[in-house]
């Protein structure tokens, strides 16, 4: 089989990988379908496009030296349909969130555990009082752990 660049020819998928699909072309030539140019709309996933077994016209887009064939399904159809390129897939606009003010991107969500319902009566002072006592055990329990974890203190050196 004459394999040359530009020639439309149909073949069979063998094959199919992530980055694209292998197309028999007949008389032990196979060749392969580049992910970008399966579809003339984006392609995330190959099988949702093409599967084992397919008949699908290819365009022949570079044989090299080496003996690899690059195809394309994407240009076959364009040039089937005299070169009209088909439009791109209009996607929906989705409702766009607001925007957080950017003091906010970093901030954990509001679950203080020195603040309840019940204590809406307390004043300012004391729920103040309150929270840093709160911030105090917990900075306490960090350091704590970071202690263990350093060992205790001595340096290997002076061990012997």
């Amino acid at each position: 089989m004459q394999v040359e660049e530009g020639k439309i020819l149909t073949g069979k998928i063998t094959g199919i990988t992530n980055f694209g699909a292998f197309v028999d072309l007949g008389e032990g030539v196979t060749g392969l379908v580049h992910i970008s140019e399966i579809s003339t709309a984006y392609v995330k996933d190959i099988n949702d496009h093409v599967k084992v077994g397919d008949v699908v016209e290819v365009k022949v887009l570079a044989p090299d030296k080496k003996g690899k064939i690059g195809l394309s399904i994407k240009q076959a159809i364009q040039e089937k349909h005299n070169g009209e390129v088909s439009p791109k897939p209009r996607f929906e606009k989705r409702p766009r969130t607001p925007k957080l003010p950017e003091t906010d991107l970093h901030a954990k969500p509001m679950e203080f555990d020195w603040f309840k319902p019940q204590d809406s009566e307390m004043s300012f002072e004391d729920k103040l009082n309150k929270f840093k006592q709160a911030s105090d055990e917990k900075m306490h329990d960090i350091k704590r752990n970071m202690e263990s974890k350093r060992g205790s203190g001595r340096s290997k050196s002076n061990s012997y």
